[in-house]
């Protein structure tokens, strides 16, 4: 963990190179810098004082654009923002009460469609409510155990709220039996929406589950399992949240040394978080929400205000470092690292807006919690965090709490000396390192290729839960798999022949076990198809499509498990080309108004992609596959839910290009200073490389406290995303990236002409305009680097 504290120590440069040289930034003898741009213009104002003039009127430096908008009332602001967070905390209250735990279905697929047809007309074919009966040693045929399970039956088809009751003892049916005889289904539907049936089965589970004479109950099925899941998700994020926040202010601590630089960045997260939470709970007025949403909003919320703020203080410091005045400071902070911060938001934001492409709201959730958030994040960070940097100035390094820790005075940063070394070192072997790297990690990304798409279901939950030990005992004790069937819908009013011709058509086909029904009830009727082996196996899902594909003189439609993982995985596949199309396209513009490079953003898009390999290897090789399910403590249902690998991806990618900015803009920096391409490239790694390293540390540390939850695809999503931030900041921004930019050489920086003066005119970058050696190296189109390289790689061998 690097410090960054010190001033602008080892930049091995002195006052010429890093700022009297620019004659733009401070005057060689520490004169404060002179006037400093907008933040969002690009012009320079006129030149400020040099050293030994006589002090005049007016020699203070000025400040314009955006660092006087957000630094004239720097109290206002922030009692303004105290205000909007009160608010924010109010609004937002009772927000997890109104999120949904569905919203894997495609909402207009075939058979979400013959779904709400059944629970319209044939309620009873469609239950969401299970009670498990247990006639302990006794047979389930006993009368007298048919005599209490009767009357229960009979009192839960009084309930308010609960419709299609039925019973193994009224319709017995083997399907309803366990085969060892000692337990049976009660089954039922709870009618409403998901908040109005988790209202209902509150009301209904307390009075029924238990021991009633000769019999126990437990209460299971859908409703059931969504409950329970929105109330463990809940628990699990306040604990993740009481885990997250002390360490992650330990872990500042040790990166910033002052507790008071420690505290801003939490400062920010926490604004965010709120501010999101208040923004889902108004979204719940219009649309479905999912209750996993929750988890991003916290994980993003405190690594992405993390990362701006850690950037932000830290360029705030080196700036004081220098001497300059706190309002000074700021300006230079927002001209440079706000850019920076500016550039990444917006990065991370087409990555979580690519989910809005999809159907599913589930995943529609993640990108209203994910732009939320980390626009959240950046305003509060390029806001109000400059406004507190302009109060507290100096202060903001008091309350150094290592100094208990150590002895003497206060120590100096090697201002990243060894990643600068580390840098050398791979550029020097970079065919080595580029090629050992990108194998390693496409090795890593081998088990994917093995990936099974399923649904998410009960063993999402822990195996002690109520209902996932319903369910198991469904799974395993009772014939056929009770709720893994096929319903086909058949609409228009059809002969019994024709019905009986059908269902003879599907008795035929090769993955149909058994055919029940069908239940007529004026011009519709429906089948229940069993398939051969698994519910949602390869088997069951081709089933789907011969049913699908088989004539009828009626109108059909088909649901069931297995044909919604159908249906979900053709919208995912539909809809995947333009979503990752999406996010390339607008990150190659955005890292092209950056650099200026066409080269850079191809890079960067090819690089991002290859960091998240490890990441979609260990999800199969773990969750999918069960290794270590035992220590980290979940069931594996042999598959992954479908949107989960969406999900993940447009996560990580994101938080890579975050990474991937902060290290670029500092490049970018310093190629347009010097023209030396190699140079920028180590610079850029020696003044990020500490910074990028401790934001993912902390970043991973908020997902790993997400990844303690006890639900399967919250711990999926933690501790994946965990991963992928590691893979990406230790092994793809620190050896690869250099590596391959070494190859590149300083073709690296090209742009043709129309593309250059382009972004002359609209491109944004951290630091100052072209600098001339940058545009002469590229007219120069490299020539003669390669001897300059095999100069420097001797100096370098010597030592």
């Amino acid at each position: 963990m690097t410090e960054v504290n010190s001033a602008d120590q080892g930049r091995g440069r002195g006052a010429g190179r890093g700022r009297g040289a620019r004659g733009e930034e401070g005057g060689a003898d520490g004169d404060p810098p002179r006037d400093e741009v907008a933040f969002a213009g690009g012009t320079r104002a006129g030149g400020g004082p040099r050293a030994g003039d006589a002090p005049r009127v007016g020699d203070a430096p000025r400040v314009g654009g955006w660092t006087r908008f957000v630094t004239a009332r720097p109290r206002l602001s922030l009692l303004v923002a105290l205000l909007l967070t009160a608010l924010a905390v109010v609004a937002g209250s009772g927000v997890a009460d109104r999120l949904g735990s569905g919203g894997w279905q495609d909402p207009t697929a075939e058979s979400t469609y013959a779904t709400k047809a059944l629970e319209r007309e044939f309620p009873a074919s469609q239950p969401n409510l299970l009670l498990l009966v247990d006639s302990g040693r006794a047979s389930v045929d006993d009368p007298s155990v048919a005599a209490e399970a009767k009357r229960l039956t009979a009192r839960l088809a009084t309930e308010r709220g609960v419709t299609g009751v039925g019973s193994y003892w009224d319709s017995g049916a083997p399907a309803l039996r366990a085969e060892d005889g000692h337990e049976a289904l009660i089954a039922a539907r709870i009618t409403g929406d998901e908040k109005t049936a988790s209202e209902t089965l509150d009301r209904l589970a307390p009075s029924y589950r238990g021991t009633h004479g000769p019999v126990g109950i437990k209460v299971g099925g859908p409703v059931a399992v969504q409950h329970e899941m929105q109330t463990t998700i809940r628990e699990d994020l306040t604990r993740a949240e009481f885990i997250a926040l002390p360490v992650t202010l330990v872990l500042l601590v040790m990166v910033f040394g002052s507790a008071i630089a420690a505290l801003l960045p939490l400062a920010v997260g926490i604004i965010a978080i709120l501010g999101t939470n208040a923004v889902l709970r108004g979204l719940t007025e219009f649309t479905d929400v999912s209750v996993f949403a929750m988890n991003l909003t916290t994980a993003l919320g405190l690594g992405l205000a993390i990362d701006y703020a850690l950037f932000i203080v830290r360029r705030f410091r080196e700036e004081l470092a220098t001497g300059a005045e706190p309002v000074t400071a700021v300006a230079t902070t927002l001209r440079t690292a706000g850019r920076t911060v500016l550039f990444s938001s917006l990065t991370v934001a087409v990555s979580l807006a690519a989910m809005l492409l999809f159907p599913q709201y589930f995943l529609r959730s993640f990108a209203y919690a994910g732009i939320a958030v980390v626009l959240l994040a950046a305003a509060a960070a390029l806001i109000l965090l400059p406004a507190a940097l302009v109060l507290l100035g100096h202060r903001v390094n008091s309350l150094d709490l290592r100094r208990l820790f150590r002895r003497g005075g206060p120590r100096t940063s090697g201002d990243g000396a060894a990643w600068g070394r580390m840098a050398s070192l791979v550029m020097r072997r970079a065919p080595v390192f580029a090629v050992a790297t990108t194998v390693g990690l496409i090795v890593l990304g081998l088990p994917f290729m093995g990936v099974k798409f399923g649904t998410a279901d009960d063993r999402q939950l822990p195996s002690g839960a109520p209902s996932h030990v319903v369910q198991q005992h469904i799974r395993d004790g009772f014939p056929g798999s009770p709720g893994g069937g096929l319903e086909v819908l058949a609409e228009g009013r059809a002969t019994e022949a024709q019905y009986a011709a059908y269902k003879s058509r599907i008795a035929a086909l090769p993955e149909a076990l058994r055919v029940d029904g069908p239940l007529v009830k004026g011009g519709a009727a429906y089948f229940t198809v069993q398939p051969r082996g698994e519910a949602v196996g390869d088997g069951a899902q081709r089933l789907v499509r011969e049913l699908r594909a088989t004539d009828a003189p009626f109108r059909t439609s088909v649901t069931g498990t297995a044909a919604v993982l159908v249906d979900s995985k053709h919208a995912i596949a539909d809809r995947l080309p333009w979503a990752a199309a999406s996010i390339a396209i607008v990150t190659l513009l955005l890292v092209f108004l950056l650099t200026g490079s066409v080269l850079i953003p191809v890079q960067a898009v090819l690089l991002n992609a290859l960091s998240l390999t490890a990441m979609f290897g260990a999800v199969v090789w773990v969750f999918q596959d069960g290794h270590l399910s035992g220590p980290l403590g979940f069931t594996s249902p042999g598959s992954i839910e479908t949107t989960l690998p969406v999900l993940m991806f447009c996560v990580a990618f994101g938080l890579s290009m975050d990474y991937g900015v902060f290290l670029l803009s500092r490049m970018k920096e310093e190629y347009d200073r010097t023209g030396d391409h190699r140079e920028s490239v180590r610079f850029g790694l020696q003044r990020t490389g500490g910074l990028i390293t401790a934001a993912a540390v902390i970043l991973a540390v908020v997902m790993v406290a997400i990844g303690t939850s006890r639900v399967t695809n919250t711990k999926m999503l933690g501790l994946g995303i965990a991963l992928a931030v590691l893979m990406d900041a230790m092994v793809v921004r620190s050896l690869l990236v250099p590596a391959v930019m070494r190859l590149t050489g300083r073709a690296t920086w090209w742009a043709p002409a129309p593309l250059r003066r382009f972004h002359d005119r609209f491109g944004l970058s951290e630091g100052d305009a072209r600098q001339p050696a940058a545009a002469e190296a590229d007219e120069a189109g490299g020539h003669g680097e390669e001897a300059d390289d095999r100069d420097r790689d001797k100096v370098e061998a010597r030592g």
